[in-house]
């Protein structure tokens, strides 16, 4: 639509093609207009309950008091399941939420969710309405069950396959900082169970952070780099001094302590032969006079 009105009226005042423009708008242009924001394509505006103004959406809103520039203690997000009013955006006629304007009959969105609140002409994000998250997700229905531990909707190829952990999905990314339940960007769920965002789990990954910021378990396959640590280690022979030292460590993969080898490399749990580990205090020898050596602990 604004590509074709912009070539027919390329020989016409800017005047003329404004008064044009607007007499040829019909209703088939007028559901097919460039309305709503950068979060979503719609033909309304909403009023917040929590502060009586308007915003183009609640993303709209929440950036806007969570500004930095506010003080904290005016900092607040939208109830969304709370408004009542939307404004059309073509009419201006405020009304109780609908799908289509009481004046003009505009349709502010193809997809419509009255629990929500909530309008999107995009309908090609498959939106639906989950009952046991109680908002609107993307992606088809069909291709995602909601799992009552975690309390979220998961991809069904998941189903036998994930870790579930208690309100996985009610927590912030423990990289941006972003809460996850209702965030708009794609959701890495990692091995361990543990969530984030997929950008900030490629960011790890892209500086060499390979471990979960919640658990430290290794966030995918490290099988590569633990052989070529082993070659490593092998072709690297500490000094005489160092040979008969040894540490405690916690495997961070599977949970097992022991006693290793000392190496300046790293050390290898002796259970799931991960190099994921920490050094820790341990369960030295018990403090003795007696004059029977020991071996060497490096704390």
């Amino acid at each position: 639509m604004e590509i074709h009105i912009q070539a027919s009226l390329s020989s016409r005042s800017s005047s003329e093609s404004e008064i044009s423009a607007s007499d040829n708008i019909d209703a088939a242009d007028r559901e097919s207009g460039n309305f709503g924001c950068s979060h979503y394509r719609r033909r309304c505006k909403i009023r917040a309950p929590c502060c009586d103004e308007i915003f183009d959406c609640r993303h709209c809103h929440n950036e806007a008091k969570n500004s930095l520039e506010l003080e904290t203690l005016d900092s607040h997000d939208v109830p969304r399941h709370q408004v009542q009013k939307v404004i059309c955006s073509l009419c201006d006629t405020e009304q109780d939420v609908q799908q289509y304007c009481m004046n003009c009959g505009v349709c502010f969105g193809k997809y419509f969710c009255i629990i929500c609140k909530f309008f999107d002409d995009d309908v090609s994000k498959n939106q639906y309405h989950c009952d046991e998250c109680g908002i609107c997700r993307t992606g088809g229905k069909e291709n995602f069950f909601h799992c009552k531990t975690c309390g979220c909707c998961y991809s069904k190829l998941m189903k036998d396959g994930h870790r579930c952990i208690e309100r996985a999905m009610h927590h912030s990314c423990p990289v941006c900082f972003e809460f996850l339940f209702d965030t708009t960007k794609d959701i890495s769920v990692l091995p361990c169970g543990h969530t984030m965002h997929l950008k900030c789990a490629k960011e790890m990954e892209s500086h060499f952070q390979y471990s979960c910021p919640v658990c430290s378990k290794s966030i995918c396959d490290m099988s590569r780099l633990w052989a070529k640590l082993d070659t490593v280690i092998a072709s690297t022979p500490m000094p005489d001094m160092y040979k008969n030292k040894k540490v405690w460590i916690l495997c961070n993969d599977c949970g097992a302590e022991g006693e290793v080898q000392f190496h300046v490399i790293a050390h290898k749990c002796l259970d799931c032969k991960s190099y994921n580990t920490k050094q820790t205090i341990g369960r030295g020898p018990p403090a003795s006079c007696s004059s029977t050596p020991v071996t060497e602990i490096v704390r």
